[in-house]
């Protein structure tokens, strides 16, 4: 609807330009946005306020000019001014019939477009280091990051899912150390435990599997235990396919795929890191102080020069992550979207200033970011904070396993990434209104009831005679859900434009309101045909409307429940 009145407006503004009442000047980049009372119409415009000065006239004079010259559409009633020069116009009923119209149409393309025309955007989520059990964090991430990439792919992005691996760091190696402990009968309450070993149960899992020379496929290739407590390398390389394995697991169990794995190894073994600090030095963004050599990221913006290799010959974190993202560049991705939890904030800006520092055409504000809060697992009214299995943390996998896929990915979507967000294992498995996931499905097989019922009673909904017939549907609660179909295309286009997937999460819960309350107070299986199958291609745009949506967060769209 937005655009359909953007574009009345544009052929006012031609009009105006044509007969000389505007001079000869490009069109403002004005706004359509829905009014926030009803009372001043269904949409407002800001292009008389923003043209009035360049046009040398009154904003609400010319604002009546525009209104004068708009072209007449069966879906606008009326237009009105108001305030200073806001156009303000009320949709008629045939606006919202259209739109009944185009989601049985449209389909399951109903909310999509092609704004992102083809072009590539590459998304990095999880990218959990290979060392235990995803937890609830990595579930968040997982989930916000597959429904951007949905989201993206909704407006018309060519979106490539990615997971980094970090297998190169200090972490890689205390989880070596800890297999190989628990190999040689060493338990993490004894004195020989490695200082900085991982506790969990999981360990003596992966020592087992290796000790009995299983093998395990991770990345496309087979590593089998080699059953040698003392070769540590051989643990290593075992211990992280066997994580691999075990968190491609849980993100399969979670719906969540990847198109690629990176590894931050290949970032040394193919001298991309080395690349990366030749073209620094290069480029005279660099010097040596203490042993050191630093990059002045204060040139790009940092509060302070940050060291890029130490002393001892060794590279700070944030090195490689220039040199991966410098990857991402290089791979043609338009748009970098990385979701990252909110303790790497301090390490963006270095970030970026990095690939500042390299001058290779690299946009100041690429890669963007998304932060994620903490979340906090209740039950019984009590904090949730081990995992029998994990021993330190709740994982992904137990709260699939108590809410289920649904209720885990939609809790975790439904809060603004950078809010807190706590997670209530007693209201995900409620089966009342009061859970918001099982409130919007419940909506769906709503409608799939009324099918069913339809032909128990050998009936059968004529939609064409559903479509002739919608002016049948006057009733406030008719006119409400109607509108509130309306605004799906809008939330999908801001949700993926802001990086905000939860807007689609509350959109939902909103609708499936509009929609539970008009099942309440009207039949619609009546014996008048007529209203019956208006009512009926209601109801049908609304199941469709929900099931797009919730297949935008990855959660299912049961047909009953």
């Amino acid at each position: 609807m937005k655009d359909q009145l953007r574009e009345l407006v544009l052929q006012a503004l031609a009009a105006l330009r044509q007969n000389g009442t505007l001079p000869a000047i490009d069109p403002p980049a004005f706004v359509i946005e829905r009014a926030r009372s009803k009372e001043h119409g269904d949409f407002a415009c800001n292009a008389a306020l923003l043209l009035a000065k360049p046009a040398g006239r009154k904003p609400r004079e010319l604002a009546e000019a525009i209104r004068a010259a708009l072209p007449a559409s069966p879906a606008v009633a009326k237009v009105e001014i108001a305030g200073p020069g806001f156009i303000n116009f009320f949709l008629g009923a045939a606006a919202y019939h259209g739109e009944l119209r185009a989601i049985l149409a449209r389909g399951a393309g109903y909310g999509r477009s092609a704004s992102g025309g083809g072009r590539r955007a590459g998304v990095e989520f999880v990218s959990a280091n290979p060392t235990g059990p995803l937890h609830v964090g990595h579930g968040r991430a997982a989930a916000i990051g597959d429904s951007l990439a949905r989201l993206l792919e909704a407006t018309g992005w060519a979106v490539t899912r990615e997971f980094y691996y970090n297998d190169a760091g200090a972490q890689i190696h205390n989880l070596a150390l800890s297999v190989q402990a628990r190999c040689k009968g060493i338990a993490p309450d004894d004195a020989a435990w490695p200082p900085d070993g991982y506790r969990g149960e999981y360990i003596k899992d992966v020592a087992r599997a290796y000790l009995d020379r299983e093998s395990v496929h991770a990345d496309g290739q087979d590593v089998v235990g080699k059953g040698d407590p003392d070769d540590l390398d051989a643990i290593r390389r075992f211990a992280v396919a066997y994580l691999r394995r075990e968190q491609d697991l849980d993100l399969k169990a979670f719906g969540v795929h990847f198109d690629v794995y990176y590894l931050e190894s290949s970032l040394y073994t193919e001298g991309k890191v080395e690349e990366t600090v030749r073209r620094l030095v290069a480029m005279g963004h660099t010097y040596e102080e203490g042993g050191a050599l630093w990059l002045k990221t204060t040139d790009f913006g940092d509060d302070k020069d940050r060291v890029m290799r130490k002393s001892d010959g060794s590279y700070t974190y944030f090195l490689p992550d220039v040199a991966y993202h410098l990857t991402k560049w290089q791979r043609g991705y338009e748009r970098a979207i990385t979701e990252l939890g909110a303790d790497h904030h301090g390490s963006l800006a270095r970030v970026r200033a990095g690939l500042q520092a390299l001058d290779m055409g690299i946009p100041k504000g690429w890669p963007e970011y998304v932060l994620h809060q903490m979340v906090t697992v209740m039950r019984g009214g009590e904090e949730v904070k081990l995992s029998k299995r994990a021993g330190s943390y709740v994982t992904l996998r137990d709260l699939i396993d108590e809410a289920g896929r649904d209720a885990t990915r939609y809790f975790l979507i439904a809060r603004k990434p950078d809010s807190q967000l706590t997670f209530d294992i007693d209201l995900a498995r409620a089966q009342t209104n009061e859970n918001p996931v099982y409130y919007i499905q419940y909506a769906h097989a709503r409608v799939c009831s009324v099918q069913r019922q339809l032909g128990e009673k050998g009936l059968a909904w004529n939609r064409d005679n559903g479509l002739t017939n919608l002016g049948r549907l006057d009733t406030e609660h008719e006119n409400a859900l109607m509108v509130e179909l309306s605004r799906y295309p809008e939330i999908v286009e801001a949700a993926a434009a802001n990086l905000e997937p939860h807007l689609v999460a509350q959109y939902l819960r909103d609708l499936a309101y509009a929609f539970h309350t008009y099942y309440n107070a009207h039949q619609f299986i009546v014996d008048d045909a007529d209203l019956r199958d208006a009512r009926l291609t209601l109801a049908m745009a609304t199941k469709q409307v929900l099931a797009n949506g919730l297949a935008l967060l990855g959660v299912g769209a049961p047909e009953s429940m």
